[in-house]
């Protein structure tokens, strides 16, 4: 079963940062960006459901930027559709190493676990970080 990945956000987060992704991994045809409300005009509701028809013979993994927003709760809609995988909070680390993996991974629900748990320690408030090896190499 083919595999597809899914950039869901508010405005253009989801484009840029498919456009990061890109520059880090190359170009991937495995994966989308859907940026929402960029028009008045814009209908969510329409927008994920034709997403989620056009798609519906593959393993999908859709990332949204917010757990609880608008974008992610369009998509808990669908949550019960088998082989539908559905991430909030997006961001690059965890993009890079779930793409990287994406197509030869046994187990989707199994990568994307592993890939939040390395995406977490790359979160990093540097300051103190920084500021104690200072203060050690100081003594």
């Amino acid at each position: 079963m083919e595999r597809k990945l899914v950039l869901a956000s508010h405005g253009k987060l989801a484009s840029g940062i498919n456009s990061s992704l890109e520059l880090i991994c190359g170009n991937q045809l495995a994966i989308e960006a859907l940026d929402c409300y960029l028009t008045e005009s814009f209908d969510l509701e329409k927008e994920v459901k034709e997403l989620m028809e056009r798609y519906r013979e593959y393993e999908l993994v859709v990332v949204t930027d917010i757990f609880g927003g608008s974008v992610n709760n369009e998509f808990l809609a669908h949550i019960d559709r088998s082989n539908f995988y559905l991430v909030a909070g997006m961001n690059l680390p965890f993009l890079v190493e779930l793409s990287m993996q994406l197509q030869q991974a046994e187990s989707l629900p199994k990568l994307i676990e592993a890939s939040l748990e390395t995406s977490k320690q790359s979160i990093q408030f540097c300051n103190p970080l920084i500021s104690g090896e200072l203060e050690e190499e100081e003594f």
